[in-house]
């Protein structure tokens, strides 16, 4: 395994950009797939959010099911379900077929992406952890990034259908070579550090001086609560984007989200086998880790919400070319979520995390100036605000994973990527009401809305950096999961 843990990385880094990838990809191809199938605007919809629902909404049991089932078991499970799921979305005639194929999509990346995540964190340990995290942090941004580019330029080549076949090789090419590298045994809930013949005994450490028996039980009231509050509030925010903050179902959401929150929290509290030990969730480097993927995936989805069509309607860009102008964009997520890695362990993550909010603000108010041409007022902004979330990815990624008991590796890294999810969902909801003053007509009109939108992305950034600087641990040393520590 020591031998082929890079590699290993290297196959769950491209399946999770693949995931990532799906998120954007279909956005480029929409008036595509309208024409073709004779969708409107409201069927339209439910392709790109039911991707994200199922997704967003299932991500805490896809972990928790990792963690008493295998994450090796789990992550081919998800894998089989979400390569047969792009096979039946690439050849939908209707879309009933298309959109029951994005859920099944939704369905296979719950279970993929937190099981993918946990044997990451169980496989690689102190300064290679930290490395393998970088990675996988490049891979958020930068797949949301190269999904635009790949759908223009498989929706301006074969078609639009191909941006559902190309996950199919490739799901047949990983779970051909995944099982040979990564032991059967691999379970985050039976094992953990420290604690093998405890994990043997069918009872994981989660945090210090207590246990919890019965590690293989499901929380089935916790599981279904958590699931339904996550999709209440992922719909609650996606309405909002369309309908306004105000909108009596938008606020019906929303409240039926944070209730059902709320009252997962009474459950959990009384269980004698919650989903995930509460104790943990609260710890400042979970809670802090959380904030900040929920901050920079809303930043980053919120620039792209408002760019793409920027370039395409204001700019008269075709989707291929506003693709290709997402590449570069690409590239530097991935050059500073790199760099964030190497400089966590120099100068500790709440460092990273207050200079990369500050490096995003100042990209996103160069982005205000959009009378100004693509080259000089947008690409510059763009790139400077994209090279600034990509460190904050690693640290929270690594601020979370490396505080959690390995026996909860599965759930925690679902709580990461939920909170990714959720974040892209605010992103998205807030641009599109600030920006309304753009979208009003049935085309796009000016770019005062435009301007409004990233004047908000760099307040954000600048009081985020702020509390960045209260929230985040500062030692250069991230404690290792298993001993559940991290005050």
């Amino acid at each position: 395994m020591r031998q082929n843990k890079w590699v290993v990385l290297g196959l769950l880094a491209f399946v999770q950009f693949m995931l990532v990838v799906d998120i954007t990809v279909v956005q480029v191809a929409l008036p595509s797939i309208g024409t073709d199938l004779g969708l409107g605007r409201q069927s339209l919809t439910w392709v790109v959010t039911t991707y994200t629902l199922v997704f967003g909404g299932l991500m805490i049991l896809g972990g928790r099911l990792a963690d008493v089932f295998g994450a090796r078991r789990t992550l081919l499970t998800g894998l089989v379900i979400f390569t047969l799921a792009s096979a039946t979305s690439g050849l939908a005639g209707s879309a009933a077929v298309l959109i029951a194929g994005r859920a099944a999509q939704g369905l296979g990346a719950a279970l993929l992406s937190p099981a993918a995540l946990a044997i990451v964190t169980t496989t690689f340990h102190e300064r290679d952890r930290s490395r393998a995290l970088g990675v996988w942090a490049a891979i958020g941004g930068a797949g949301a990034a190269a999904g635009v580019l790949l759908g223009g330029l498989l929706t301006a080549g074969p078609g639009w259908q191909w941006i559902f076949f190309v996950n199919v090789p490739i799901g047949v090419l990983v779970l051909a070579s995944l099982p040979q590298l990564v032991p059967a045994q691999t379970d985050t809930g039976a094992v953990d550090t420290g604690a093998l013949a405890a994990g043997r005994a069918g009872a994981g450490r989660v945090g210090p001086g207590r246990a919890i028996a019965g590690r293989g039980v499901i929380d089935v009231p916790g599981a279904l609560l958590v699931t339904v509050a996550t999709g209440l509030l992922i719909y609650g925010l996606v309405n909002a984007g369309a309908d306004g903050w105000g909108a009596g179902s938008t606020l019906g959401f929303l409240a039926a989200g944070a209730g059902s929150y709320g009252l997962f929290l009474l459950v959990e509290a009384k269980t004698a086998t919650p989903l995930m030990d509460l104790r943990t969730m609260g710890r400042r480097p979970v809670v802090s880790g959380m904030f900040l993927m929920l901050v920079a995936t809303g930043l980053l989805l919120g620039l792209f919400f408002l760019t793409s069509p920027l370039l395409q309607e204001v700019r008269g860009y075709s989707a291929l070319e506003t693709g290709l102008v997402f590449l570069p964009v690409a590239l530097a997520i991935t050059g500073g979520a790199q760099l964030g890695g190497h400089l966590i362990g120099r100068v500790g993550g709440r460092a990273v995390a207050a200079g990369s909010f500050l490096v995003t603000a100042l990209g996103a108010a160069l982005l205000t100036q959009v009378g100004e041409s693509v080259w000089t007022g947008v690409l510059p902004g763009f790139l400077l605000a994209a090279f600034g979330i990509g460190p904050l990815f690693v640290t929270a990624m690594t601020t979370t994973m490396a505080n959690v008991p390995s026996a909860e590796a599965g759930v925690a890294s679902g709580v990461v990527t939920t909170f990714h999810e959720l974040g892209g969902s605010i992103g998205v909801a807030v641009m599109s009401t600030v920006a309304a003053a753009s979208f009003a007509g049935p085309v796009v009109s000016g770019t005062d809305g435009f301007s409004a939108g990233y004047t908000v992305c760099a307040v954000a950034a600048g009081v985020s950096g702020l509390i960045a600087l209260l929230l985040v641990p500062a030692g250069k040393a991230l404690v290792v999961a298993g001993h559940g520590h991290g005050h």
